[in-house]
C-alpha cells in the first residue's frame, strides 16, 4: 500500500491544506487524551478543543474528518476490542518519523488528559501509565534506524494501544455512582 493513501497521511495533507501546522498524532493523541480522561463524546467540546490546538478557525472538511475521528475513538474506547488503532504513519515510514510521530501523539494525549481529568484519583497503575506516556514523549532521538530500534517502536506501540483503555476504565469507573453502600435511613 503506498504511503500516500495512509490515514495519517490523507489527515496530514487534509491539516497542510487548510492552514494548520498540527500532526494528526498529536490531534489524535488529544482526542483520546481527553477522551480516557472522562470528557465524553460531545462534538462541542471536541471541537473547541481542537480549535486551540488548531489555533484558527476550523473549515468544514475539517470539522467533518474530526467528527469522524471522534465517532471511531468513542467506538473503540466503547466495544469490545480491547485496543485503540493510533493515528500514525505507516510502518512503510522512517523509523525517527514514525518516532516522531509517537512522541507527538504521547504529548497530545498528555495534554487532552490534562486539560479533562478533574478527579485526581488514578490508581497506582494509572499514574504510572501516564508517567510511562510522559517519557515516551521524549524518546523520539532514542529509536535508531535497526532492528533493535523497529522492535521497541513496536512494544511501544502495542503498549499505547491499550493505555487509553486502562485510563479510561478507570475515570468511567470513578464516574459511577456508588450504588452498592447501604443507605443511612
Amino acid at each position: 500500500m503506498p504511503i500516500q493513501n495512509s490515514p495519517y497521511q490523507a489527515f496530514a495533507t487534509l491539516l497542510t491544506t487548510s492552514g494548520h501546522n498540527v500532526s494528526p498524532a498529536e490531534l489524535h493523541g488529544l482526542l483520546l487524551g481527553r477522551s480516557a480522561a472522562g470528557a465524553g463524546f460531545d462534538h462541542d467540546s471536541w471541537l473547541a478543543d481542537a480549535a486551540d490546538l488548531l489555533e484558527g478557525e476550523i473549515q468544514d472538511n475539517v470539522r467533518n474528518a474530526l467528527i469522524g475521528l471522534q465517532e471511531m475513538v468513542k467506538g473503540e474506547l466503547t466495544g469490545d476490542d480491547m485496543t485503540v488503532v493510533l493515528l500514525l504513519p505507516t510502518d512503510e515510514a522512517p523509523l525517527t518519523e514514525r518516532a516522531i510521530a509517537l512522541g507527538e501523539w504521547c504529548q497530545g494525549f498528555l495534554s487532552g488528559f490534562g486539560l479533562n481529568y478533574r478527579d485526581n484519583a488514578l490508581s497506582t497503575e494509572g499514574k504510572e501509565v501516564l508517567q510511562d506516556l510522559a517519557a515516551i514523549s521524549q524518546v523520539q532521538d532514542a529509536l535508531d534506524e535497526s532492528d533493535d530500534g523497529e522492535s521497541d517502536y513496536m512494544q511501544v506501540m502495542e503498549y499505547l494501544r491499550v493505555a487509553p483503555l486502562l485510563l479510561f476504565a478507570e475515570t468511567k469507573k470513578a464516574d459511577e455512582p456508588a450504588a452498592a453502600k447501604p443507605s443511612l435511613h
